[in-house]
């Protein structure tokens, strides 16, 4: 059994996406998989109204295989009505931050608060980069900061951070912070090395659809040094507890 938690469809692109992801689920045997919507690095509020529709038609069209995010803009004023709509009409699962403004904003907080009160996990997207990094992408200690605030939000830390040497030390004693491996180059001993920080039970299974293959994230946890239950654990069972 595998179960995604993090894969995306672009803006403009829902048809393409969506095609290209249902055939991937099913030919390596994703039993679930958690989508959010992108588009701009700051989209406004017609932009994210858009994009979660369409997450929300793809749950209808595809009601036993997907999930959803509800994708959000915290510098957006009509943010917390967004969250309520994406969690109370739509039925999605959770709560998206991309890049629009760092994770520890202050303007954050009471969306987090919200998704306490919801008890639904956050997926924040966290990448280090040498060269590159946008204005407002989050590192793994604007993570920490915003999980050492709110105990009780249960946070998905995505792509441990880029660089699983540096991403995993800021949040490896916060027990309300999992990590997924989605959209990376890393190897089985970057596996083996989470494992060791933070324990089998806080590493997700992710493939950042439709831009990487769900066959190379297999592969990533296969080549580690895990025993079959922690196998089980990446793949499906830390999934299925952090979505209760």
């Amino acid at each position: 059994m595998l179960i995604d938690v993090h894969a995306h469809i672009w803006k403009g692109k829902y048809e393409q996406d969506k095609r290209n992801i249902v055939k991937a689920c099913r030919l390596y045997g994703i039993s679930r998989i958690y989508i959010s919507g992108l588009g701009s690095q700051q989209p406004d509020e017609q932009e994210v109204k858009e994009v979660n529709a369409e997450v929300h038609q793809f749950k209808k069209e595809e009601k036993d295989l997907v999930r959803g995010y509800c994708s959000i803009n915290p510098a957006n004023k009509n943010c917390l009505d967004t969250l309520k709509q994406g969690i109370e009409e739509y039925g999605m699962s959770g709560m998206k931050l991309w890049v629009a403004t760092f994770c520890d904003d202050p303007r954050v907080y009471p969306l987090i608060e919200q998704c306490i009160q919801y008890d639904v996990p956050i997926l924040i997207h966290a990448f280090h980069k040498a060269v590159g990094q946008l204005p407002f992408e989050s590192h793994s200690w604007n993570v920490a900061n915003l999980a050492r605030r709110y105990p009780e939000a249960r946070i998905i830390m995505a792509h441990m951070a880029a660089n699983c040497y540096t991403g995993l030390k800021p949040i490896r004693d916060l027990d309300n912070v999992w990590t997924d491996f989605s959209g990376t180059i890393i190897r089985g001993e970057d596996i083996n090395y989470a494992k060791e920080t933070i324990g089998a039970k806080r590493i997700l299974y992710g493939t950042d659809m439709p831009g990487a293959s769900p066959l190379v994230c297999m592969g990533q946890v296969e080549e580690a040094d895990l025993t079959p239950e922690e196998k089980e654990q990446i793949f499906y069972k830390n999934a299925m507890d952090l979505f209760q």
